[in-house]
């Protein structure tokens, strides 16, 4: 699928770039869930995705970097109660998930960088292009409630 050192040129490729403004749209599936996914560019053409969800009556926001429309390589998950890791270990609130080679994107951690909550998607999503090196050319919509 996508071996490490993939994930790490991915990761650290200054290049990614989203032009245009995202909005929120309903999700069709989840009401009153609203969902977002828009194209991520670069100079060596990697197949990316980035996807946002949010339940503002559950409280949560997540937002995804995805590979080839298959593998989430990096999330953020903010508003979950708990993530429960593949050696069992429980990580209670916001936790972020990151590529790796044996496990996927099955473990997740704690994050310190992170200070926006799931009621902040906007200063969130900042917060995520900074982590993952996308610049974002456009303005983030406030989502309706």
């Amino acid at each position: 699928m996508l071996s490490q050192a993939e994930f790490e040129a991915i990761l650290a490729d200054p290049s990614k770039r989203i032009a245009g403004d995202i909005v929120w749209e309903p999700d069709p599936d989840h009401p009153p869930a609203q969902e977002f996914r828009v194209r991520v560019r670069s100079d060596s053409g990697w197949p990316l995705i980035v996807q946002g969800w949010r339940n503002p009556v559950l409280g949560k926001l997540s937002y995804a970097l995805i590979y080839d429309s298959a593998a989430r390589i990096v999330g953020l998950d903010l508003g979950y109660p708990w993530h429960k890791n593949s050696g069992g270990e429980i990580l209670p609130g916001t936790h972020k998930h990151r590529w790796d080679e044996a496990l996927e994107d099955a473990d997740a951690y704690t994050p310190f960088d992170i200070t926006a909550g799931s009621a902040q998607p906007v200063e969130a999503w900042r917060q995520f292009c900074a982590e993952t090196r996308i610049i974002h050319s456009g303005a983030m919509a406030e989502p309706q409630n």
